[in-house]
Formats: C-alpha cells, structure tokens, sequence
C-alpha cells in the first residue's frame, strides 16, 4: 500500500471515529433505505441543525 492510500484511510477513520463523516452516513443510508418511499434526504445544513437540536434540546442532566 502507497503512503497515499494509508493516509486516506487514516482520515478516514479519524473522520468516522469523531462524527465528520455522519452525512455522508446519514445520505448512504437514505439512498439504501429511503429513496423510494420520500423526496429528497435533507440537506447537509438541515441535517447539522436536526443534529444540534437533537443533541442540545431538552434536559440532559440528572438533577
């Protein structure tokens, strides 16, 4: 394997371990599962905002 391609697969998986990749996730699930029955999947800045709002609404402590 060339220097090139381990360095694209350790991004990569930097990328995948931290969530920089849940888009393109998020779109290769869409296409797999839900490209028939709906329209169109959400777009990159609907699914961060859905993402924010998701993460950060709501009591999300203990006391």
């Amino acid at each position: 394997m060339n220097e090139i391609a381990t360095l694209k697969k350790i991004i990569g998986f930097i990328r995948e371990i931290s969530g920089d990749d849940a888009y393109e996730r998020y779109l290769a699930h869409w296409h797999e599962h839900h490209a028939e029955q709906e329209g169109e999947p959400q777009t990159r800045a609907a699914f961060f905002k859905a993402q924010q709002e998701q993460k950060w609404n709501g009591v999300k402590r203990c006391c």
